[in-house]
């Protein structure tokens, strides 16, 4: 059976149509940071700690995200933590990445802890990190492409706003530990002590 030029014509509609129910795949591309400034540190080498562990509620969230929050960090550590040669080590340590929903609202927080250790294994400074975001959740009935869709934008905010707060508190915290550059040759300071404090972070408030 032949098709008349009209339905020809209206085929392509109709069959564009019928699919309009099914929203198009969301791309959630991963979270990477090595397009920001490196911070350099007198150390021999840095590690990654991740030492949270969700209850029930935020795990369950945390499954759902397209990027885990300590994946996140983890790739940022990578990503800005950059060791110049001088003896010692840096322990980059996750102490939460929750994601949970209270009501109807969605909130995030982060903690981390950056320890710095002399060759022989003693702490001689550390700078601390937290950061929350919270926004509204999906509507009941929001399809699980718009729930990651939600729980990857918080993910975003959280990051975007521990790549600052990790960044001046370490400045603050750890500014003899710094090295302008990988191959700076100053050295690190001795260890006569604990190099960290309760610092005033951008925002105004004391951080604890």
């Amino acid at each position: 059976m032949k098709l008349g030029p009209c339905l020809v014509v209206l085929l392509p509609l109709l069959l564009a149509a019928c699919g309009g129910d099914t929203p198009p795949p969301h791309s959630f591309p991963a979270l990477r940071y090595s397009y920001l400034p490196p911070i350099t540190l007198k150390v021999a080498s840095i590690n990654v700690e991740d030492d949270y562990l969700p209850g029930p509620g935020s795990a369950e969230m945390i499954g759902l995200a397209p990027e885990a929050p300590a994946t996140a960090l983890t790739q940022m550590a990578q990503d800005r933590l950059v060791a110049n040669g001088s003896p010692g080590t840096a322990t980059f340590v996750i102490r939460r990445a929750s994601l949970d929903q209270t009501g109807d609202m969605l909130n995030g927080t982060m903690d981390v802890e950056l320890n710095i250790r002399t060759s022989d294994g003693t702490r001689v400074g550390f700078a601390d990190a937290s950061v929350s975001r919270s926004q509204t959740a999906p509507d009941v009935g929001a399809s699980q492409a718009e729930i990651k869709a939600a729980l990857y934008d918080l993910t975003k905010k959280l990051m975007d706003a521990m790549n600052v707060e990790l960044q001046y508190q370490i400045q603050r915290s750890l500014p003899e530990w710094l090295a302008t550059a990988p191959d700076a040759a100053t050295p690190p300071p001795s260890a006569s002590g604990i190099a960290a404090q309760p610092l005033q972070p951008p925002g105004g408030s004391l951080h604890q």
